[in-house]
């Protein structure tokens, strides 16, 4: 039935195999490969805000107005104000089912080369600001 008989060697070669192809597919799936692309298209500046904060931002082609790219693939491109706080959101993704990497990198070109364009198919919203913890009340 089995190929292998259970022993103790043969079970940690197995976790050993395991952990291998497990690290393998984490620095070569498609998030960590998106990822990787993504670091190389960035200016140093933004890499390292990347690096530092998991956001980065991007100069807009027109207004010259400034955006700030956060990780994720909905609603994660806020304007900044000229006291860099979030002032406006928008929320444009290209219309595939695509890794958080490869959405920003889209979000990037599209501010910096056509900013004007984006910003009229882009959804608008209010950017939430932290939310702060809420006390919970027991209901006596």
């Amino acid at each position: 039935m089995f190929l292998f008989r259970r022993s103790d060697a043969n079970s940690a070669r197995f976790r050993a195999l395991r952990e291998l192809y497990r690290s393998f597919t984490e620095q070569n799936g498609p998030e960590a490969r998106s990822r990787r692309l993504l670091r190389d298209w960035l200016s140093p500046e933004q890499r390292a805000q990347f690096d530092a904060n998991n956001y980065f931002e991007v100069t807009g082609s027109h207004t010259g107005r400034r955006y700030r790219v956060q990780y994720g693939t909905l609603s994660n491109v806020v304007e900044l104000d000229v006291a860099g706080q979030p002032a406006i959101g928008w929320c444009f993704v290209p219309d595939r089912a695509l890794v958080a990497g490869d959405v920003m990198l889209a979000q990037k070109i599209a501010l910096e080369t056509d900013e004007a364009a984006v910003l009229a198919l882009a959804h608008r919203f209010s950017p939430r600001l932290p939310s702060l913890p809420r006390v919970v009340r027991r209901a006596y």
